[in-house]
């Protein structure tokens, strides 16, 4: 049975499309990946779209399937067997859609920015993660270099309980330029930070879906 992974967050703007797109090519190195993308906005279709320009009808060994949220359970009974894993991209902004997704994963992974707002914003998704009983890992996103704010607010990320990955992930162009490109930092830039970002998360995550 597959490993299934909910990328949620209410709060748009928080990088949770790029997270899934990256994550995906990072596992389809070694295991079978599947997308299943709810978001109305259909950000990942696009980039997926242009990663089967790049390489090919089979996108470098990924499947995607772009449908409505109340088909979720009916694809994801379709896929479970065929994949290692499955990776949600949840859509903002819709409670009843979301919900079924954040209840659909093995673990729930809530990207917020270091910032007071995304904190605040951020305690909807993790609500509905608690009604579920899910398993939730916070990802830290967009960490800039340096500066005090980024420290308070993860220092308050941390009080709330929540499980914080030990990985955070940087402010880095190499994320966006490789989507554009229709591929993830461990394709474009192996042996960059991010791809080692990418792929220690990557790692972290896998762990705790098979706790």
């Amino acid at each position: 049975m597959a490993t299934v992974i909910t990328v949620a967050q209410q709060k748009g703007g928080a990088g949770k499309t790029t997270l899934v797109a990256q994550l995906a090519v990072t596992w389809a190195r070694s295991k079978t990946v599947a997308l299943i993308d709810i978001d109305p906005q259909k950000s990942l279709s696009a980039w997926y779209k242009v990663r089967q320009e790049a390489l090919g009808a089979e996108a470098g060994g990924l499947v995607l399937s772009s449908i409505s949220g109340w088909r979720l359970g009916i694809e994801l009974d379709r896929l479970q067997r065929r994949f290692d894993f499955i990776i949600i991209d949840s859509p903002p902004h819709a409670e009843t859609e979301a919900r079924t997704a954040i209840r659909s994963g093995d673990v729930v992974v809530v990207p917020l920015q270091p910032s007071p707002m995304d904190l605040w914003a951020t305690q909807a998704t993790l609500d509905l993660a608690q009604k579920e009983k899910r398993k939730v890992l916070l990802v830290v996103n967009r960490l800039p270099p340096r500066g005090k704010l980024p420290d308070v607010v993860i220092a308050a990320i941390r009080e709330t309980g929540v499980l914080v990955a030990e990985t955070m992930l940087g402010n880095r162009t190499a994320f966006a330029s490789s989507l554009m490109a229709g591929k993830g930092v461990v394709e474009t830039e192996a042996n960059g930070t991010a791809a080692q970002e990418i792929s220690a998360l990557a790692e972290e995550v896998a762990v705790l879906a098979t706790c």
